[in-house]
């Protein structure tokens, strides 16, 4: 009988393992080399480490094993470990301080680098080439497989970003260190955390507590945001939170173990609205009826990118009062947060307050300028000297370039490539993060299916984004960045839900070198990642498989035509009012609309099964789609 049992459990293995098992791993290595062979992982697997610094990598590789597979896998000290991590003493050439080497085979694991985080990234991949129940939340029965490859790998950019807006929706502590652990699985090594704006001042600021007493709160509403209704008089302001010294430390901790470095942003001039409902004398109308915006529209957009502001969220850059406030307030952002860089913001700060100011006026005599965008230069040099006196370097959006700013600030090029080139020409250093593809708010699908926003970002743009542009010295592109504003994302798992795939596509365009990025490739890998995502209970969207609808005019008629992202996919619809199956019409080539109102209806299969979201469209909104 033990024989039996045995001999099937080798056959189990033959048949899920060896040199056909199918490796997905996301972001894409420099290089994959597939072996013959597979080590299994036991109970008796040990974890080696030959450094004190590798200690930490790997008793973290340890807790993720234990789970799923509910062995106890000893860690140790030394150079015999069945998963060995390794710390080069001369420097492994080529792999930098981020890359690494994986080796399997049936003996064991071997993961070497030159730094603790190229072997975090190096178990990264190693938790991928495992099955997917690695994912699970509870132990298990399974093998354990990991096919024999060599892996070298190493990061194309050193900034690999992702943005969490806190303000519009508060997420906890406990939220902001899941989403931290699940953008460490696709090796991104930065978290900016979007801490203040006019909805909410979510940092504990010691020497200014109405920042927190008054600015982290704001009237609970719910709907569309810039519908929802202003604060009424004497309503109280009962939804929000902020995040303690503590909190923050223990934040910052927590990310620093997994060698990600959080940048804090503290949003000024503009979009100071909860700021200015502690502080109201700090603006230029010093309005004390100044609330934090739950949502409301307090602002005309013209279309052109300008806009009037209908109240005063700007701090008033002639008040000496002002930089007093800040002085406070990076005093304290710069002991708790140790990285290189504080964000200042620097966004979207309308000037019509400061254009009736008679003191603003006066700044500008005084200064010699006469147009009123060179008031937002002298407050942002301000800022960079409050913050390079705290040893601190200023990274703003890249309006800041509007106003003059001095070599030593970095640009978040957010508008679009235009602003970052121009930035890199000037000798900045350039995070490329542009609305076009690293928007993950944008609806991800169909407008009619995703609940509707400004616009839409598909994952297959995510993936053709290049943040180096041509013509560009690379020494001036630090990387790039997925930024999430949460306007729409009241909860954990809607941020999850934006969040992903696309944050997936990202994580390959900022790791993987542009020459091996391939679109139908890269497919397989995500959907092995949804059965991932599934077992561990992280939500994604499914757009992919979505029909993608569109419409355009011939000879004055009206035509229809249908795509997917992904290849393969049969596209079914009706325009007869019925519901469509894989039986309707087959999409093959554009087609007429029928004149009348009619509906179309068209969903996707694959494999003669639905595989994608209904979609339905009447006359009217077809029009609309026209190009």
């Amino acid at each position: 009988m033990k024989n039996l049992i045995f001999l099937l459990l080798m056959m189990t293995i033959s048949m899920a393992s060896g040199q056909n098992a199918t490796i997905h791993v996301i972001p894409q290595p420099v290089s994959l080399q597939q072996l013959n062979g597979y080590y299994v992982l036991t109970g008796q697997t040990t974890i080696g480490y030959n450094r004190p610094e590798a200690r930490n990598v790997a008793e973290m590789l340890a807790s993720r094993i234990m789970i799923p597979t509910g062995f106890q896998p000893v860690v140790q000290q030394g150079s015999t470990g069945a998963i060995q991590l390794n710390l080069e003493s001369l420097p492994e050439p080529g792999i930098g301080m981020e890359g690494y080497v994986l080796e399997s085979s049936s003996k064991g694991i071997v993961i070497k680098a030159n730094e603790a985080a190229g072997l975090f990234y190096g178990i990264q991949t190693l938790l991928q080439l495992l099955p997917e129940k690695i994912e699970s939340r509870v132990a298990v029965d399974h093998t354990w497989i990991v096919p024999a490859v060599k892996i070298t790998d190493y990061p194309r950019f050193g900034w690999r970003g992702l943005m969490l807006d806190v303000s519009r929706h508060f997420f906890t502590k406990e939220e902001v260190k899941k989403y931290i652990d699940e953008m460490v699985k696709f090796k991104y090594n930065t978290f900016h955390w979007h801490l203040t704006d006019d909805n909410g001042w979510r940092i504990e600021i010691k020497s200014l507590p109405r920042l927190t007493e008054v600015g982290a709160w704001r009237v609970p509403r719910m709907g569309y945001f810039n519908q929802r209704e202003a604060p009424k008089p004497g309503e109280p302001a009962t939804y929000g939170g902020f995040y303690t010294h503590e909190d923050i430390r223990e934040i910052v901790k927590y990310a620093s173990e997994r060698f990600v470095t959080i940048v804090p942003e503290i949003d000024v001039p503009g979009h100071s609205m909860a700021a200015l409902a502690a502080y109201p004398e700090l603006s230029c109308t010093k309005d004390p009826d100044t609330r934090v915006n739950p949502g409301s529209n307090f602002a005309e957009w013209h279309g052109d990118g300008t806009f009037t502001m209908f109240v005063d969220n700007t701090l008033n850059p002639s008040d000496e009062k002002v930089y007093e406030f800040l002085d406070k307030v990076f005093t304290e952002v710069a002991e708790l947060f140790p990285g290189e860089y504080i964000h200042a913001g620097g966004d979207e700060c309308y000037k019509g307050f400061w254009e009736k100011d008679k003191d603003c006026q006066a700044l500008m005599k005084k200064l010699k300028v006469t147009d009123v965008e060179k008031l937002q230069g002298y407050f942002m040099e301000r800022v960079e000297k409050i913050l390079s006196d705290k040893g601190k370097k200023l990274i703003g959006w890249d309006e800041i370039l509007e106003g003059g700013i001095s070599p030593g600030a970095s640009v978040m090029s957010w508008r679009g490539m235009e602003q970052g080139i121009e930035a890199a020409h000037l000798g900045h250093d350039v995070v490329m993060t542009p609305t076009a593809f690293t928007y993950l708010d944008y609806t991800q699908g169909d407008p009619t299916i995703d609940p509707p926003i400004y616009a839409t970002l598909r994952m297959e743009k995510c993936y053709g984004f290049d943040p180096l542009p041509e013509g560009v010295d690379p020494r001036y592109i630090l990387g790039g960045q997925g930024n999430l504003w949460t306007e729409q994302l009241p909860t954990y798992r809607s941020l999850e839900y934006m969040t992903y795939p696309r944050a997936w596509a990202l994580s390959e365009v900022f790791w993987t070198p542009a020459e091996a990025k391939n679109w139908e490739m890269f497919i397989p890998r995500v959907e092995n990642q949804f059965g991932r995502s599934d077992i561990a209970g992280t939500a994604y969207s499914r757009a992919i498989y979505d029909a993608i609808v569109s419409t355009f005019r011939k000879d004055g008629k009206l035509m229809l035509d249908l795509r997917s992202e992904i290849p393969g996919l049969d596209i079914h619809y009706t325009l007869n009012g019925t519901m469509p199956d894989d039986h309707s019409a087959r999409y093959v080539q554009a087609v007429e609309v029928p004149d009348g109102p009619v509906t179309l209806r068209v969903i996707t299969y694959r494999e003669g099964k639905p595989i994608g979201h209904l979609i339905t469209l009447d006359r009217n909104m077809l029009e609309q789609r026209a190009r």
